[in-house]
C-alpha cells in the first residue's frame, strides 16, 4: 500500500481486500487463519477511515465458503498439503459467482461486502446473541467432519 498510495490518491481509486467471514467471527480449529483474517479485515477498516477524506474507497470482502481447493491444498500443521477440508463444502459458492458479486460491490464502492445471506444473518445474530453464535460455531466441526469439538 505504501508504494501504491500515491497512485490511489491521484486516481481516487478503490482498494479491495478479500478477507473471510473468519475475519469477522471465530471458527474453531482455525485459530491461526482467523487471526490473519481478523488482522486483514481490521487493516482494511483502518485504511478506509484514513483514505476516505482523500477520495479513496476501501472495500473489505468477507466471503463464506467458496468452491476452491484452498482447504485441501493449503498446508497442514506439518507444512504438507492438508488433503481434506474440515468444512462442509456442499453448496459452496462457485468462484465465478463470488467474483461477479465482488465486482458488483466494487462498482457500488461499498465499504464491506459479505457474500452470503447466511453470513449476513450470522453476523447480525452475533450482535444480539453472541453466545448462540459461539455454540453454533462450536457444533459445526462435529456436524461436518464427525469429530468432537475440542
Amino acid at each position: 500500500m505504501r508504494f501504491a498510495w500515491p497512485h490511489f490518491k491521484a486516481s481516487r481509486g478503490l482498494v479491495v481486500g478479500v478477507s473471510s467471514l473468519a475475519g469477522k467471527t471465530g471458527v474453531p480449529g482455525r485459530t491461526t487463519y482467523c487471526a490473519s483474517k481478523f488482522a486483514q479485515t481490521s487493516f482494511l477498516e483502518a485504511l478506509r477511515i484514513e483514505a476516505e477524506p482523500l477520495g479513496i474507497a476501501v472495500l473489505a470482502v468477507c466471503p463464506g465458503i467458496v468452491a476452491t481447493e484452498i482447504r485441501r491444498r493449503g498446508p497442514n500443521a506439518q507444512g504438507q498439503p492438508a488433503g481434506v477440508s474440515g468444512l462442509e463444502e456442499r453448496g459452496a459458492m462457485p468462484v465465478d459467482e463470488c467474483a461477479r458479486q465482488i465486482a458488483a460491490a466494487m462498482r457500488a464502492r461499498q465499504r464491506e461486502f459479505v457474500t452470503t445471506t447466511k453470513g449476513k444473518i450470522g453476523l447480525w445474530l452475533k450482535l444480539i446473541a453472541p453466545r448462540l453464535v459461539d455454540n453454533m460455531a462450536r457444533a459445526a466441526p462435529a456436524k461436518t467432519t464427525g469429530n468432537t469439538p475440542r
